[in-house]
């Protein structure tokens, strides 16, 4: 195993310090006793299910990617979220209420568990309500994609509605075809309700740089051409209610909404994004638009659950990617790659013909064939890994075409609770040069087993609220803890092309930390951003290009990566230190998972009471 560098450890320690002094002093931080009255483990289990069956109400697509909208939310599986600005006013009333409530009562009767329950709603409401507070943008409430624009290259219902009708609405039965239809029947009005929104950031100033505009434009495009002719969401109801053998007239009834309003509230969508096209810059930053210093600032503290500056984010970013192209060098050297930076030779391994998959159709079925041998490989290391298992409920499938060009590499999450919805690996394969045989490994780790889908069935088996709120530093640093796991338990032993590209991906996230804070708080321009990635880490054009781009669309977020991630392996040498002999990784491991989802300094609290509950001492 391996243990943290000086260098790392001091950046931890300066982390973690600088997160106690966000949460103990936050208003309504996740430290607050509460000054109301003490409750009882009954009461605080109402209250968990009171909290959660408001945000569930809001969030009608959650209750059925859950498997949820069943029984008595069973109303909840034909509608969508209301993403106008009286929508959005009404979460932010909840989260308000609702915040108030958890602060209100005294936890010290309490189980750890259930204080720990408690203690995330506080956190995750506290940082919702002041993005609510911002004038403009989507609040993730619990989640990650926390964004000042409305409607991008990867941000919106028009991107988010295809891809959740069919892979998430279950299609069994005649009512479950009826919902879906009357889902269809919803979306006009849901995308009518962000263009309002759009045009209302507009007139507070708020336009979306020119060269996002220019990405989302043709997808939107794209999307409207597939609307007009029934595209996937009549294709995906037509199949499944034939496979099923559902009598009905679904495809005259959703082609009649997808040609007809859905196409039209997209066309008026797309109207206004061309209309900000003609006064956007190409400035990349929120330092660039109003009120934007201030929005990263709240972004960043959403994204690392800390309150780390923008100066203090960058220099963490360039002193860790520092350390970790040490460790590539001598690798670099060993394959015969000896001359030019780090990143020049990660570039001319990335070229190497042995690790490139063939192009087109050929090349997407190899590269679907070797994640499965990487699953296959790591699922038989789970148990060196983990005391408690979880089932790894998986399907990796291709990202929907028009989705390609304005998404990442690839993205994973778990399924629903009941496991009737597996958790899902999305694999960009617009183009077969994204990927290549030395990085898809760790790529694979980190969205699926033993990283986001594995991650995810655990918090599936907590208080349903907990399974609703993430924090984007744990759930993005144990991800990249998860393909440390990969390292460390063999699996690039017998390939070290493989631990190259494990450590530069580790590195990319370090490369994040200085990026983002350099689009957002010091100036940097998009083409500073994109050779920053090429030079330093080796990062393909093509994906540098839409890494940067979706950190114009998604401030901060990148950040919370590398910042959780050494914050999960601080109090891995933690417990490995007051634990001696007594540590075993699959209790620590199981510790941090089972804890579920956490802000990092309940990530403390939940390790300190794994270390006294082996015998340590805290």
């Amino acid at each position: 195993m391996t243990s943290l560098t000086r260098r790392e450890a001091l950046v931890a320690a300066a982390s973690t310090t600088a997160l106690t002094a966000c949460t103990v002093n936050a208003p309504g931080g996740i430290a607050s006793a509460g000054s109301g009255p003490k409750i009882n483990e009954a009461q605080a289990t109402a209250l968990l299910d009171s909290v959660a069956a408001n945000l569930l109400a809001l969030s009608p697509e959650s209750a059925t990617s859950l498997g949820i909208d069943k029984g008595a939310n069973a109303a909840l599986r034909s509608r969508l979220s209301d993403r106008s600005m009286a929508g959005q006013a009404r979460v932010a009333a909840v989260v308000r209420s609702d915040l108030a409530r958890v602060n209100a009562v005294d936890l010290s009767g309490l189980t750890p568990s259930s204080r720990t329950s408690i203690e995330v709603i506080r956190s995750a409401y506290n940082s919702a309500s002041q993005g609510f507070a911002q004038p403009y943008g989507d609040v993730a409430v619990g989640g990650w994609r926390n964004s000042p624009y409305v409607v991008i290259q990867n941000v919106g219902a028009y991107l988010d509605l295809p891809r959740f009708l069919d892979s998430d609405h279950q299609i069994e039965t005649a009512a479950d075809a009826e919902a879906y239809v009357a889902r269809l029947s919803a979306a006009p009005a849901q995308l009518d309700g962000e263009t309002a929104r759009i045009i209302a950031a507009r007139e507070k100033g708020l336009v979306p740089p020119s060269f996002l505009i220019d990405k989302a434009l043709p997808q939107m495009r794209q999307s409207l051409a597939g609307a007009k002719s029934g595209g996937t969401m009549v294709e995906s109801i037509v199949r499944r209610t034939r496979d099923k053998n559902i009598a009905g007239d679904w495809e005259r009834r959703a082609r009649a909404i997808t040609t007809g309003p859905y196409a039209a509230a997209l066309e008026r969508q797309i109207a206004e994004l061309e209309r900000q096209r003609t006064v956007a810059s190409a400035a990349p930053g929120m330092a660039a638009r109003p009120g934007g210093a201030d929005y990263y600032r709240w972004a960043l503290k959403a994204s690392t659950t800390t309150p780390l500056s923008p100066d203090e984010i960058h220099q963490i970013g360039l002193s860790e990617l520092r350390e970790l192209q040490g460790r590539m060098d001598p690798i670099l050297k060993s394959l015969g790659y000896t001359q030019g930076s780090v990143g020049s030779r990660m570039q001319a391994l990335g070229r190497d013909p042995r690790y490139r998959f063939s192009e087109g159709d050929e090349g997407r079925a190899e590269i679907l064939a070797f994640i499965q041998e990487r699953l296959r490989l790591v699922r038989a290391k789970l148990p060196q890994m983990f005391h408690t298992q979880v089932r790894g409920n998986l399907e990796v499938r291709r990202l929907p075409p028009e989705e390609e060009p304005g998404a990442p590499g690839a993205y994973g999450g778990a399924g629903s609770i009941d496991g009737s919805i597996p958790g899902k690996f999305w694999i960009n394969l617009r183009e077969t040069s994204l990927h290549n045989k030395f990085d898809l490994p760790d790529l694979t780790h980190h969205e699926s087993i033993p990283g986001h889908v594995w991650q995810g069935e655990y918090a599936n088996k907590l208080p349903l609220i907990r399974t609703m709120l993430a924090f984007n530093a744990y759930s993005e640093g144990w991800a990249l803890y998860a393909q440390q796991l990969a390292d460390e338990f063999g699996l690039y032993d017998d390939f070290p092309a493989g631990r190259l590209g494990y450590l530069q991906g580790i590195a990319f996230r370090a490369c994040r930390l200085v990026i983002d804070t350099g689009l957002h708080a010091k100036g940097w321009s998009r083409e500073q951003a994109v050779r920053f990635f090429m030079d330093e880490n080796g990062t393909k054009e093509a994906e540098a290009r839409s890494e940067v781009d979706r950190y114009c669309s998604w401030p901060g977020q990148a950040c919370g990566y590398k910042i959780g991630h050494t914050a999960i392996n601080r109090q891995r040498d933690r417990a490995r230190t007051a634990l001696g002999d007594r540590y075993d990784i699959r209790l620590f491991n199981d510790a941090v998972l089972l804890g579920g989802n956490v802000p990092m300094d309940v990530l403390a609290l939940n390790v300190g009471e794994y270390i006294r509950g082996n015998g340590g001492r805290v």
